[in-house]
């Protein structure tokens, strides 16, 4: 541990003298925090020297004074003095993302277009303000979380003037289109803009699960890379400002495509009777080894290869699809979850492709050249 020895004491200090000259103030930052009674000082320290304790009252008295005038939240997490941040929108995500900037000690101004649902983020400590501008004015980094991207312009046009020289993390779902719009629509006033993809749900905020993707202004994100990394873990993907949105998207996409398989095998069991939760483990076994298809499918699509590694061709699997379509409708199943699949394998094993994996029908999705 360091000493501190004011200048006007000679060494040496005793190591039972320490404890009865050293102040809380000293080294806690709350000065009505008591001092350990077991605290242990180990023979191993390092002492330097300082100025007189006669010359530093008005410092102690500065930390009592914060203290006092400080938040419950604020006392707690006594680095508040963090970089200020602005949380515009207070939906179930931006609730989740000011509480989190908040227990990592940020000073955190809060805006909703219905005010009432600030209110248990300012009873945590959060500051609440009346207007966007005052919102705006109030912290050098403002994150926005509202419905879409018309809901971010609409709440940032009238104050478009103000935003020059602010940093803009614009973390609202969107295509990749609308981040670039939204991208340029900020470069014209000065904004300094970031877009973000949060691949989370609430309660996941601030936890080892989620992540966040952002992608545009690589001066906000390393600047506020501690503000940024209290949401969850920070993936910055470039300066193209549709990056982050692509890509959530995309992740979305597998998701949306996972849950589709899953609920049609949980009507096909239910059909006879088989409760969900009976068939649940088998599935989840099932899809956990399947989703090595994942790693196997990226590689045959970077090198073009679609024929390298193949277990079971696409003809093989075409030829049997139907059956997964006809085993539906006998079950009183409707086969639309699953339907689009098999015409696609069709497709490609028609343009002579049988021999491949199913990763080449990328070939069939893709409408641009």
């Amino acid at each position: 541990m360091v000493i501190e020895r004011p200048n006007d004491q000679h060494l040496p200090l005793a190591a039972n003298d320490i404890h009865s000259r050293v102040q809380a103030t000293d080294i806690w930052p709350l000065p009505h925090d008591p001092i350990p009674t077991d605290l242990k000082v180990s023979t191993h320290f390092q002492v330097r020297t300082c100025p007189p304790y006669s010359e530093r009252q008005g410092s102690r008295q500065a930390r009592r004074d914060r203290y006092d005038r400080a938040s419950p939240e604020q006392r707690e997490h006594p680095n508040m003095s963090n970089t200020p941040v602005t949380v515009l929108g207070l939906g179930d995500m931006g609730r989740a993302l000011a509480r989190a900037l908040l227990k990592a000690g940020h000073r955190t101004t809060v805006w909703n277009r219905t005010a009432a649902k600030a209110e248990a983020l300012v009873a945590e400590g959060a500051l609440r303000a009346e207007t966007v501008a005052e919102a705006v004015a109030a912290s050098p980094l403002v994150v926005v979380c509202l419905l879409d991207y018309d809901s971010v312009r609409q709440t940032l046009d009238p104050v478009a003037g103000a935003l020059s020289g602010t940093a803009v993390a614009n973390l609202t779902s969107g295509t990749p289109r609308q981040a670039r719009e939204m991208a340029a629509w900020a470069a014209e006033r000065g904004a300094d803009y970031l877009d973000g993809g949060i691949m989370a749900v609430p309660p996941m905020i601030a936890t080892p699960a989620a992540f966040v993707l952002y992608s545009g202004s690589r001066s906000v994100f390393e600047t506020h890379r501690a503000a940024l990394d209290a949401l969850a873990q920070s993936h910055y993907l470039g300066e193209d400002a549709a990056l982050a949105p692509l890509q959530d998207i995309a992740l979305l996409s597998g998701m949306y495509g996972m849950f589709s398989g899953i609920l049609h095998a949980f009507a096909l069991t239910g059909s006879e009777g088989i409760k969900a939760a009976d068939f649940a483990p088998m599935l989840q076994r099932w899809l956990n080894s399947m989703s090595g298809a994942v790693a196997g499918f990226a590689a045959q699509i970077d090198s073009g290869d679609h024929a390298q590694g193949v277990v079971s061709n696409l003809a093989m699997q075409a030829a049997a699809y139907h059956h997964l379509l006809e085993a539906a409708e006998e079950q009183g199943v409707s086969p639309e979850l699953l339907a689009p699949l098999g015409p696609l394998m069709a497709r490609r094993v028609a343009d002579g492709h049988g021999h491949e994996d199913l990763s080449g029908l990328v070939h069939l999705l893709r409408t641009r050249a």
